[in-house]
């Protein structure tokens, strides 16, 4: 292949180079013919003739040559003049005993054919080459190639990816494996009459590694690798997209055995459904995407991969077997996967042998694989910046909390009364935490300002993975949310906006346990809201009536007022520890889950001994 290509390359650029020569022969022939060539008004031509100083005149159709005698000291250049309508011409001549004649032809029709007609093509030809060349460059894409297929093609090996290098989504490699199999022994599967999965959808929240698992299977698979995002095939001109849609499985089965993955299919595969605006580019688009996948041969080997975060938008006739037969899950990674791809991520990077990846595995529940990346190289940066050689516990633990939370904000100096109520808001949701049964250790607190906007932080960390919360964990945590504002009454009995964030996320949590999960005695196991986008932003949309909305609101309420008496009570009957665990913050900024527990329990068994002493005192009394 190598060779072919190094050969066409060298066949064009041979004959540019030809043609650059043929125009330099053909300048340089007439630079010399001007040298030898002078040209003369008529009435000089006839001022020559008197003088005798012509000694031939070649008549042509359009000018008259004049030779001129060869006298020494004059320039011997032939002279040449515009031939007018002077009917004295011949008699001139002849008076002056001048020979005349015709110009002799030395032009043979096919040099003259060649010189007006092919030279300029070809001048042209080559000039628009280099101008267009030029363009395509700047513009990414050929000016006269709209309909050429835009993918990115990798040869045998070199996506550089393997199976190796995905880590946390065992199940979704199970399902591709079974395709990297057929690819290297397709008569296992022909002998018993399995036919190859014309395609596999990869479905997922984004940063899962859904692009990566793709090229993997290329990787593993080792055949050549096309690579294009929908949005390449949407053109401002209709039929363009189409176009490249047939361009693209033209080279796919000429490849074959291939693999074809168009990331973001989306932009290309959205449902017919309810479209009006008749047949647009994009509706050409899929059905053209349709017809390709309907026609090809999947025993050849050809595979089509797509990518896409909002199935549910995905037209129907997109998603029947036969086009795309399976659906492959690429979801977030539990405990272990999130483990597994911090030890990927940690290859290249020099870590400490005391960090621990499993706490900050831990740590980060509902990370997908990007955010995990972005953690261990933020944590390498931070080593690099103290000026350490290799990332320890610190560095990783520091970059969750930048991946969460931002940078510490260390131009925002707060007054002594803000600071004050940051401080018991946050011992205030540490504290409801801590007294609840129900709810995640506290990891930290701290009043040090980020730059997403939090002016101070509790961070809760699961002591386990759970997939099931009952509704007695989700009142608790309800409880917690609305513990920073409560203690906020409690001790300085006003409000402030530090509550914002926890209002807007304890609201949704009461909302969900009302509309969807059947947790209102109201409205029992009715479903009163779905979940659209699920794996983007996961956006409730109302099933229901406006009055029946209303009665949401009522329940909603309900729960929030519930739950916020819950979290008042707890502080008052604590209130001398949320003094002291405050002031203690106040006093250091930060304070970590051993110390804070440390103090809660403290204080819990100083209680019992008062309550000891008094049953004691109580007693001899009455004796």
């Amino acid at each position: 292949m190598f060779n072919n290509k190094f050969d066409s390359n060298k066949f064009k650029y041979g004959i540019y180079y030809a043609i650059a020569v043929a125009v330099i022969v053909f300048i340089l022939n007439d630079y010399v013919t001007n040298l030898k060539s002078e040209h003369i008004k008529y009435s000089d031509f006839v001022s020559y003739i008197n003088q005798n100083k012509i000694q031939e005149v070649q008549i042509s159709k359009d000018r008259l040559v004049a030779i001129p005698k060869s006298n020494e000291g004059e320039s011997n250049k032939v002279l040449y003049t515009e031939r007018v309508d002077d009917p004295d011409l011949i008699k001139k001549l002849d008076t002056a005993k001048i020979k005349y004649g015709g110009v002799p032809q030395e032009d043979s029709p096919i040099r003259s054919f060649f010189i007006n007609w092919v030279l300029p093509l070809i001048i042209f030809t080559f000039l628009g080459r280099v101008l267009f060349g030029r363009i395509d460059k700047k513009m990414g894409s050929g000016v006269m190639s709209f309909g050429k297929n835009t993918a990115k093609i990798y040869a045998e090996n070199e996506t550089g990816v393997t199976f190796a290098d995905v880590a946390g989504q065992e199940e979704a490699k199970e399902s591709l494996v079974e395709i990297v199999d057929f690819l290297h022994n397709p008569k296992r599967y022909t002998d018993i009459g399995a036919k190859l999965p014309k395609g596999a959808l990869l479905v997922g929240p984004p940063g899962t590694g859904k692009t990566l698992l793709a090229k993997a299977v290329a990787g593993e698979a080792g055949v050549a690798f096309f690579s294009i995002s929908g949005s390449a095939f949407v053109e401002m001109f209709v039929g363009m997209g189409a176009s490249r849609v047939r361009d693209l499985f033209k080279q796919a089965q000429e490849k074959a055995p291939c693999i074809v993955f168009i990331d973001e299919i989306d932009a290309i595969g959205k449902s017919r459904e309810g479209n009006i605006s008749g047949n647009d580019e994009r509706e050409q688009t899929l059905n053209q995407l349709l017809a390709e996948m309907d026609g090809f041969d999947s025993s050849k080997g050809v595979v089509i991969l797509a990518a896409t975060n909002r199935p549910e938008v995905l037209d129907k006739a997109l998603l029947r077997p036969g086009r795309f037969d399976r659906r492959v899950i690429v979801d977030r990674p539990d405990l272990k996967g999130r483990e597994e791809i911090l030890k990927v991520h940690a290859k290249g990077v020099k870590i400490s042998q005391e960090a621990d990846l499993n706490a900050i595995a831990k740590g980060t529940p509902g990370a997908v694989g990007a955010d995990l990346a972005n953690i261990i190289n933020e944590a390498a940066l931070r080593a690099v910046k103290n000026s350490r050689k290799e990332v320890v516990q610190e560095d990783l633990e520091d970059a969750v909390e930048v991946i969460i939370a931002g940078k510490e904000k260390k131009d925002r100096i707060l007054s002594d009364k803000e600071k004050r109520a940051v401080a018991f808001h946050e011992v205030g949701h540490a504290l409801v935490a801590a007294l609840l049964e129900n709810t995640d250790p506290v990891h930290k607190i701290t009043i040090v300002p980020r730059t997403m906007g939090a002016l101070g932080y509790t961070m809760q960390l699961p002591s386990e993975e759970k997939y099931l919360i009952t509704k007695e964990e989700m009142m608790e945590q309800i409880c917690v949310m609305l513990g920073g504002r409560a203690a906020e009454e409690i001790e300085f009995n006003t409000m402030s906006t530090g509550a914002a964030n926890d209002i807007e996320r304890a609201t949704q949590t009461a909302r969900s346990m009302v509309s969807m999960y059947g947790m209102s005695e109201r409205f029992d196991m009715m479903g009163l809201e779905s979940i659209q986008n699920r794996y983007l932003d996961g956006r409730p949309v109302q099933n229901c009536s406006a009055e029946t909305a209303a009665i949401i609101d009522e329940e909603t309420l309900k729960i929030i007022k519930e739950a916020h008496e819950k979290s008042k009570k707890i502080l008052k009957d604590n209130r001398y520890l949320l003094t002291k665990i405050s002031e203690r913050l106040l006093e250091k900024e930060t304070l970590m889950g051993d110390e804070f527990i440390h103090m809660v329990k403290s204080n819990d068994e100083s209680k019992g001994q008062n309550k000891e002493d008094e049953s004691l005192d109580t007693g001899s009394h009455n004796g």
